[in-house]
């Protein structure tokens, strides 16, 4: 189980990292039911994601820092519903990014709790 939810970690922290380089690269106004968002959250977000991504993968260099893996997840995961939350209110009819949201949030869920409960560092 350990070395899964490594590779887990591994995987969610450089899908995180490639969201943050796409984000720089993008304006939120590219996806219509994320276009409320004001641009300097958009870039404060980034800065969010990087650390997250961080929080992930810092563990493997020293276990002293294991409490940031559930930490990172959740940050994550609040992240995807809060845009699941916004395409909802927006109106959008194509639900694809909705539910890609949603996957990513219950992988991060079960990572942090993962983490905590059933294999801790």
């Amino acid at each position: 189980m350990n070395i899964f939810l490594w590779i887990l970690q591994a995987l969610l922290a450089v899908h995180t990292g490639i969201g943050a380089v796409w984000k720089f690269s993008n304006s939120e106004q590219n996806i219509p039911s994320l276009s409320a968002i004001p641009h300097a959250v958009w870039m404060g977000l980034i800065g969010v994601e990087l650390l997250c991504a961080v929080g992930l993968i810092l563990p493997a260099i020293n276990k002293q820092f294991a409490i940031l893996v559930p930490v990172a997840a959740l940050g994550i995961a609040a992240e995807m519903l809060l845009f699941s939350g916004m395409h909802l209110r927006s109106g959008v009819e194509q639900n694809g990014p909705m539910f890609y949201w949603l996957v990513v949030a219950a992988i991060c869920g079960f990572l942090a709790y993962a983490r905590t409960s059933l294999s801790p560092l």
